[in-house]
């Protein structure tokens, strides 16, 4: 039987006692239905996770008692930075799902010219919360035990020139493709060998004065294939190739 697993922040320990939040504790009171002995999986996105019990199940409160610890992980070799271009509404959320799913460590989301979502008043950090959780149920979903990261919005012009290890950005007028980028580009220098970073575009793509600035700031252009594809496409896509081209997609890349 598969046993259900939930991301809190709370610290955990084996033997402590801790109570879910109320947004947790809803969802294992009336969408799991679990009660009392029934086992729960939890984890706090530092690593590992914890077989747990459930302690109590009322209305007033979910209680429940962390087991043992495991030090299980199913992380990517690869350190993956994505930063993402705003789209619009389920885009946005798909792809920002689908990428912890592929193994992302750091989602960033970027504003960029041809942005059509505006942020005014309380909708940015709405926003941003919407997109963390997104983060947290992804993981809970996939087996993840370490959270990713996302962060505050930022300018394309501001995140750029802060990235670190193999830096690709998606244009579909590139020259290279993904296949070229040959696993000796990434150990010509040592600090490519497990960070790859990939910057990809909203609805509107790039314009070329950021396609400029990202090439500036050593960011190398490439396709993917001759077809155009829509910006959620593009996103899942690339990182799906740059995990089997360099990490625990393929077999000799694994451990």
């Amino acid at each position: 039987m598969r046993i259900s697993r939930l991301y809190t922040p709370a610290p955990l320990a084996t033997g402590k006692i801790i109570e879910l939040d109320d947004e947790n504790g809803h969802y294992v009171r009336t969408v799991l239905r679990l009660k009392k002995d029934d086992p729960i999986i939890l984890f706090n996105g530092h690593g590992g996770e914890y077989l747990c019990t459930v302690a109590e199940v009322s209305r007033k409160a979910a209680l429940i008692t962390v087991g043992q610890w495991s030090d299980r992980s199913v992380e990517s070799p690869l350190q993956l930075t994505l930063g993402l271009g705003i789209s619009r509404g389920d885009r946005m959320d798909l792809t920002v799902q689908k990428a912890v799913e592929l193994g992302v460590n750091h989602i960033t989301p970027l504003l960029t010219e041809r942005c059509v979502v505006q942020f005014k008043g309380e909708k940015k950090p709405q926003r941003l919360l919407h997109w963390q959780k997104i983060v947290q149920h992804a993981a809970e979903q996939s087996g993840r035990t370490t959270l990713p990261a996302l962060p505050e919005v930022e300018s394309l012009q501001n995140w750029v020139g802060n990235q670190q290890g193999l830096k690709v950005f998606l244009d579909p007028y590139a020259e290279t493709t993904l296949m070229e980028l040959k696993p000796e580009t990434m150990k010509a220098r040592p600090e490519h060998s497990r960070r790859v970073t990939l910057l990809t575009g909203p609805e509107g793509g790039f314009s070329t004065q950021e396609r400029d600035i990202a090439k500036a700031s050593g960011f190398i252009p490439v396709r993917l294939g001759a077809r155009i594809l829509r910006t959620e496409t593009a996103s899942i896509a690339a990182l799906a190739a740059v995990q089997l081209l360099w990490g625990d997609f393929g077999k000799e890349n694994n451990g």
